[in-house]
């Protein structure tokens, strides 16, 4: 019996958002502490299987996906996990409780998770500290006395290995649609410096209005906006910064296709696909009739259609990332056989627990082990 098979009964007994928040409290404790953090690396460690995509290079194809670090408070523990890239948020401009509780529910005949967030955040400024190269976070340099010796080299972001970190951004929930740009402007710039990549969230089903911003005439002026603040942050930095959109999975075949020419036409570099969906299709949980986003086992079908009509659409100019209802190595497999250049996971870490992201791993490099033979 593996450490997760042993605690989930616990966790399963507590209130969804008190375990997840537990959980990261657990990361965090361990990233504070090198030996338990080299331990976390070694119990974890995946094989390498490198992947190009957005300019960048991955270690292996898997990611977190937004969501489950909203305040940046874990990123090096999560990193420990085996994963390629970890992607933070979402980050708000300014602070924000989000929703009222209970706000997340677990539909465990489903291994699912409905959620209704409302992206709560410390705001913009607590995520740039906490990613700053500056932030003292290890507690045995704290009390040995061997901050110099420990210091890290000086640059724009918090160095975590050769983990690939992304920043998701969202405006806040009292700006209009109409002021939205000036929010995402806003993050773009704080963090600028401190991602590998950042992803522009449209299609969160928890703030009010926010999906309006996936319409043609709305989005193209979104994204003409960002793209132009990006080449001029790109200057500044002498850095690459890749700007990738996240897609809901519940637009129609004409609306995704209005997205999609969009996001190419305003030279964005890739596509998250998908967001969580409020969709309750083959759904038979009791917890069915709570509003907001359905992720895990029941997404599945529907994130691969997208990724399917995605794949067809873009026909190989711009990658694309495939998140939503991947739950198993065969469902990662199949999602980069239908042409996605990487995977992220999140509500599968809580039914599966972190080994998942190790076993994903090894069954990939051992498929592509066998297709090179």
């Amino acid at each position: 019996m593996d450490m997760f098979s042993f605690f989930r009964p616990l966790l399963f007994r507590l209130d969804p958002e008190r375990a997840h928040a537990l959980t990261l409290y657990a990361l965090r404790v361990t990233q504070a502490f090198p030996p338990a953090l080299w331990m976390l690396k070694q119990l974890y460690r995946t094989p390498p299987n490198p992947v190009q995509a957005f300019g960048l290079t991955f270690k292996n194809p898997i990611g977190l996906a937004a969501g489950y670090d909203k305040d940046a408070l874990a990123v090096r523990g999560l990193a420990a996990l085996g994963f390629s890239h970890v992607e933070v948020g979402t980050v708000t401009p300014l602070p924000q409780a989000g929703n009222p509780k209970p706000r997340v529910f677990r539909l465990l005949e489903e291994e699912a998770v409905i959620n209704r967030m409302g992206f709560p955040s410390r705001g913009s400024e607590f995520a740039q500290k906490r990613l700053s190269p500056h932030l003292r976070d290890n507690l045995m340099e704290r009390f040995i006395g061997f901050e110099a010796r420990y210091q890290p080299k000086r640059s724009a972001r918090m160095a975590v290995g050769d983990l690939i970190l992304g920043v998701n951004l969202g405006k806040n929930k009292a700006t209009p649609n109409e002021s939205a740009v000036f929010d995402y402007l806003s993050l773009l710039q704080s963090f600028a410096p401190l991602a590998d990549y950042l992803t522009i969230n449209v299609s969160s089903p928890n703030t009010v209005g926010l999906r309006d911003l996936q319409g043609r005439a709305a989005l193209e002026g979104l994204l003409a906006h960002l793209h132009a603040q990006r080449k001029l942050e790109e200057t500044r930095l002498e850095k690459r910064l890749p700007l990738l959109v996240k897609l809901a999975p519940d637009l129609t075949p004409s609306e995704l296709d209005d997205a999609l020419d969009v996001i190419m036409s305003t030279g964005m570099d890739g596509i998250i696909a998908t967001n969580t969906t409020l969709g309750r299709e083959g759904v038979r949980s009791a917890l069915a009739g709570e509003s907001g986003g359905l992720s895990g086992g029941p997404l599945k079908g529907r994130s691969e259609a997208v990724l399917s009509q995605i794949v067809r659409r873009v026909n190989g100019r711009i990658p694309i990332v495939s998140a939503g209802g991947i739950m198993s190595p065969e469902d990662a497999q199949r999602r980069l056989d239908m042409g996605a250049a990487l995977v992220q996971v999140y509500t599968g870490l809580i039914y599966r627990g972190p080994g998942l992201v190790k076993q994903i791993a090894g069954a990939l490099s051992s498929s592509a082990a066998q297709a090179s033979s």
